[in-house]
């Protein structure tokens, strides 16, 4: 499969995470933009929103920093306090969607458009997943596609990270630094 974007990860994981958990998503798509992947991620609450900052920060020389890939129509920004983060992601990245102008954001839209994340990218980094999370649903079509899939692991406390647990438990790889991530790549950062 060509993938047009060149090299690129998506970083996903819970709308609701904890400070560290939004400080891990952050830090990895920074380095990963800063070594030269494009990060992509669905613009949602959370997990999603600190990856495209954090890969905006690093990725200053990229073509395309980041991806959002979204579940509604593109002249629709959801959520609403997405906005400025959308303008910069059109500026330094690319807004895609699959749903006609007007579309507005319909909960069973998001689920699909998980499966386009999970097609552009080389693989998917989890970050902070509860066991119900949307962000199992693009690991497992990521599996189901050939891809590569990483699970940052948490406290065994709270529930924050037991989606994370088991996705290490199903064969996921554990990750905590941005080497783990590249050296389980098919030919290193530079695809």
């Amino acid at each position: 499969l060509q993938r047009p974007l060149g090299p690129a990860l998506a970083v996903v994981g819970s709308r609701n995470p904890t400070p560290q958990g939004r400080d891990n998503a952050q830090a990895f798509a920074r380095d990963l933009a800063a070594s030269g992947m494009c990060v992509v991620s669905g613009l949602a609450l959370g997990i999603d929103a600190a990856a495209h900052e954090g890969a905006l920060r690093g990725g200053t020389t990229l073509p395309l920093a980041t991806v959002a890939v979204v579940g509604t129509g593109l002249d629709r920004v959801y959520p609403k306090n997405h906005l400025d983060l959308a303008r910069r992601i059109a500026r330094h990245g690319l807004l895609i969607s699959e749903y006609h102008l007007g579309t507005p954001p319909l909960a069973a839209n998001f689920p699909r458009r998980n499966r386009l994340i999970a097609a552009l990218a080389q693989g998917v980094v989890v970050v902070e997943a509860s066991k119900r999370s949307g962000s199992l649903i693009t690991a497992r079509l990521a599996a189901e596609l050939g891809r590569e899939v990483f699970a940052v692991p948490g406290s065994i406390l709270g529930g924050y990270s037991e989606g994370c647990h088991s996705l290490i438990q199903s064969g996921a790889k554990l990750v905590h630094t941005l080497g783990d991530i590249l050296a389980e790549l098919p030919q290193g950062p530079n695809l």
